[in-house]
């Protein structure tokens, strides 16, 4: 999710709105790829201030967040869901407060909606089409100018289903925490400090008890979900590492750098000596050892990376580019590049027809308040 036109924090709006030279490793030779036909891209403008997305394959639907808008007479937000095959909005559910970020558990027909500039979690109940309950996270604070305010802002939401949670990174510049939601109780397990300035990447790696967690400042963590406490701090070469995914076979974490001038040219101002790396790309860690075994060359402003383990296959959205990357996790080569403008945003696949999901954002030539875009790509 990015959500670049929301947030204050002088940081995470040019993130958010969000060793260097490695070189992909030669591995066996990518397998034969057919290229995505024009007749093969559907796209339609479903709602305002779209952002994250899922696909049920239980209930055959694509939902989507909309976050509606702000000030007086502006739309509410509202959860979409869409007919996977030709994009037509299906149904609406009108959602009490500002819905971007999404977690479905499609087995237990729930969908957890992260109200980023509010604080709390909204649980949906996916068979009934109903609100279950909304989940204050956290208290307002006052801040320096007296104003009182959420200290954290939530972005990416992950479930943990063998545990019963939904882990929810709060992120800020004065210092991000991680927040754990109980979702057999739907309530606060914990909150975790000590995740440095304005983390944003989760993944997880359920088989061996542990969570990822990534900040704007060259952070990478491990959790423990076990005893909800971190077990391994690492420095990496890799200033912005935005989202993350999870290769569990091959224990890699592939990590969006976002590479943005505005918040490299903010850190050599506050921190002299510093330089940044290289940035548009996707980094490829050792899980284990946070060791960087690959950087793959993406658009401009990469976001999210999504992996698709059954077919070996990386898609990466890049805001700025205005592209999807698609790359050969064995070979690591980019096989294909496809324009998806303005700002393609998030992804969700339906791994069954081969089929991602794409939401598009606006550009800035946009009428204020139109629909953005939701597409499909039949691979």
């Amino acid at each position: 999710m990015n959500i670049r036109p929301l947030l204050p924090l002088a940081l995470l709006a040019a993130a958010l709105l969000s060793a260097c030279g490695s070189t992909p490793t030669s591995q066996a030779p990518a397998a034969p790829y057919r290229t995505v036909q024009a007749a093969q891209i559907q796209r339609a403008a479903v709602a305002p201030a779209v952002y994250e997305i899922a696909y049920s394959a239980r209930q055959n639907t694509v939902f989507v967040a909309s976050a509606g808008g702000f000030g007086e007479n502006a739309p509410a937000s509202k959860l979409l869901r869409l007919d996977p095959a030709t994009l037509a909005v299906k149904g609406e559910l009108a959602l009490p407060l500002r819905g971007f970020g999404l977690a479905l558990d499609d087995a237990a027909n729930r969908l957890y909606i992260g109200n980023t500039t509010q604080g709390s979690i909204t649980v949906v109940d996916t068979a009934t089409n109903q609100v279950i309950k909304t989940i204050e996270m956290m208290d307002k604070v006052k801040g320096a100018d007296g104003k009182e305010k959420y200290e954290h802002h939530f972005r990416e939401l992950v479930i943990d289903s063998a545990n019963q949670r939904v882990y929810a990174p709060g992120l800020s510049s004065d210092g991000s925490a991680l927040y754990v939601l109980n979702t057999r109780t739907l309530t606060r397990e914990k909150v975790i400090p000590g995740f440095g300035q304005v983390a944003t990447g989760i993944a997880l790696d359920a088989a061996n008890n542990r969570l990822f967690i990534s900040n704007m400042r060259g952070g990478l963590y491990e959790v423990d979900t076990r005893s909800l406490s971190i077990r391994k701090h690492h420095a990496v070469a890799a200033d912005q590492l935005l989202n993350l995914a999870y290769d569990a076979q091959g224990k890699r974490l592939f990590a969006t750098d976002q590479g943005l001038a505005s918040i490299s040219e903010r850190r050599q101002k506050a921190e002299p000596g510093f330089k940044p790396t290289p940035g548009n790309r996707v980094v490829v860690f050792d899980a284990d050892t946070a060791a960087i075994r690959a950087s793959l060359p993406t658009g401009d402003g990469p976001i999210a990376p999504l992996f698709d383990a059954q077919r070996e296959r990386l898609y990466v959205t890049s805001r700025g580019a205005g592209t999807v990357s698609v790359f050969d996790t064995r070979s690591q080569q980019l096989l294909q590049t496809i324009a998806l403008p303005a700002h393609p945003n998030s992804l969700a696949l339906d791994s069954r027809n081969n089929v991602l999901f794409v939401t598009v954002k606006n550009g800035r030539d946009a009428a204020r308040g139109s629909n953005e875009s939701v597409t499909r790509i039949a691979f």
